[in-house]
């Protein structure tokens, strides 16, 4: 037998579609109905997560003690930490692209921006609007990416400007995102491997 599972469209599905959304203290989560939050993410205390936002499976984003909020149609993808100090705000803006793997603790993330796969964007750091943070990128704590930017490298230096050719393809890829986080409230499922 093998010891790979593989769904076969017969199986019995499992219906429960639990979420790891907690309050902490009297920090209350404040996430929009038209939002995605993976049944395997966590959030935390005192989180607000707008309309057509995508939360992949394994993401944590904790406002224990700081505010965190995220602005309309963002996706933060598999396996990110967003987290703020204690009495301050991590705040991502709207159509934002989160990558997988990638940290961001306690900074501003403008619009549109782009956060590649596994970056860290540091306490006090501000992300312009439009700006694309590479993969692996770090951005140390109260550094300064300018709009339409692109960050590169440990720690982040600016390498050039995003065009417009670049910034049209990321579009497509958020509204990809927003897609999913329809498509997802609707189309998954549990899949009893047992049975």
């Amino acid at each position: 037998m093998s010891p790979f599972f593989t769904a076969r469209p017969n199986r019995p599905i499992i219906s429960e579609k639990s979420m790891s959304v907690y309050a902490f203290e009297d920090r209350i989560p404040a996430i929009s109905d038209e939002a995605y939050i993976s049944p395997e993410a966590t959030i935390v205390g005192d989180v607000t997560i707008g309309p057509g936002c995508f939360i992949g499976p394994g993401a944590r984003i904790k406002g224990d003690y700081g505010t965190i909020v995220i602005g309309m149609e963002t996706s933060i993808q598999e396996n990110c930490v967003v987290h703020a100090r204690p009495g301050e705000r991590c705040e991502i803006g709207g159509r934002v692209n989160v990558g997988h793997g990638a940290i961001i603790h306690g900074g501003f993330v403008g619009d549109g921006a782009v956060i590649g796969m596994g970056a860290i964007v540091s306490d006090f750091a501000e992300i312009g609007a439009g700006a694309i943070v590479a993969e692996g990128c770090v951005v140390i704590s109260k550094q300064k990416v300018p709009e339409r930017s692109i960050a590169v490298g440990v720690p982040a230096k600016i390498v050039g400007e995003v065009t417009e050719d670049v910034r049209a393809a990321y579009e497509r890829f958020k509204d990809i995102y927003v897609d999913l986080s329809k498509r997802y409230k609707e189309g998954l499922r549990a899949v009893d491997k047992n049975a």
